[in-house]
């Protein structure tokens, strides 16, 4: 190959470099705690510029005409152009922020509510309630399993103001509300189901306020239920066929993470951490909680 020929290549080689190479670069993969509170990090409020106006048009005159470029050179009787490139960075935008939510097991001891591991195994006379904490607004619907078998309502309830379940991000929820879980001499596990959407659920809004007829779904539901006080939710209850499908559906692509004292990092915590990263503006979350008694 002549020393022309393989200075084109080369030219070549590192135009293509230049241009591809920092739009192929990985993203950093992140763990689900990770996730969660990159929200933060990444979508604080950022300073709103206004745009630039733009450039009034100029005239030129022949006397400001840029000058003309340099003409063709040869290398050994061959032809050379010099070529420049302007690579320009093309326009970014923030990644859409993940939907996540962490909770936390907390155990009564000693007058005080402290945080133990999911796993753990409670006894007769232990007292449990749960926190949960979402990293932005949205609605949250709880329901947990009693020893009948069907899935009774926690949140929104009566004893939450007007039954609202519009939760704000960043700020920590203590389930049930105004109560607590008290395991008896009966032994089995205490199964709770927690959905956590940006936007109201229909489907769930209907499940939740709209059961009739000793708990079972009305035949037909309509695309507009007649509304009912909130207050009644305390009364309904939510077979576990529906339950499975709610999870079917809503469990997909979610990033789910376990975290302890051993956990690396600088927060030392016992907690678990599910999000969902598509970003969507209709995302939301699912996760099971399951307490043991023995």
């Amino acid at each position: 190959m002549s020393y022309s020929a393989g200075l084109l290549v080369f030219m070549g080689m590192l135009g293509g470099v230049l241009c591809a190479g920092p739009q192929n670069a990985p993203e950093p993969h992140l763990t689900g705690r990770e996730l969660f509170y990159n929200t933060a990090s990444s979508h604080a409020a950022r300073p709103q510029t206004a745009p630039s106006a733009k450039p009034k048009p100029t005239a030129v005159s022949k006397n400001d005409a840029r000058p003309a470029p340099p003409p063709p050179t040869s290398v050994e009787g061959t032809h050379v152009i010099r070529a420049s490139a302007i690579i320009e960075p093309a326009p970014s935008s923030p990644p859409a922020p993940a939907l996540g939510l962490k909770y936390t097991v907390l155990k009564l001891v000693d007058n005080d509510y402290a945080e133990v591991a999911p796993n753990t195994v409670f006894h007769a006379g232990d007292r449990v309630r749960f926190s949960v904490e979402p990293n932005g607004p949205g609605y949250l619907y709880i329901v947990k399993q009693g020893t009948s078998g069907m899935w009774e309502p926690v949140f929104p309830s009566a004893e939450a103001a007007d039954a609202n379940n519009r939760v704000e991000g960043w700020r920590s929820y203590m389930m049930p509300p105004k109560a607590r879980l008290a395991f008896d001499e009966q032994t089995g596990a205490e199964k709770i189901f927690i959905v956590l959407s940006r936007v109201e659920v229909p489907d769930f809004e209907r499940l939740m306020f709209s059961l009739r007829n000793g708990g079972r779904p009305v035949s037909a539901p309509q695309d507009k239920p007649a509304p009912r006080p909130k207050t009644l939710v305390a009364s309904l209850a939510v077979d576990d066929a529906t339950v499975g499908r709610l999870r079917e559906s809503y469990a997909r692509d979610l990033i789910i993470e376990k975290v302890d004292d051993d956990t690396p990092g600088p927060r030392k915590e016992k907690a678990v951490y599910v999000v969902n990263p598509t970003g969507s503006s209709d995302s939301r979350v699912v996760a099971d909680i399951e307490l043991v008694h023995k």
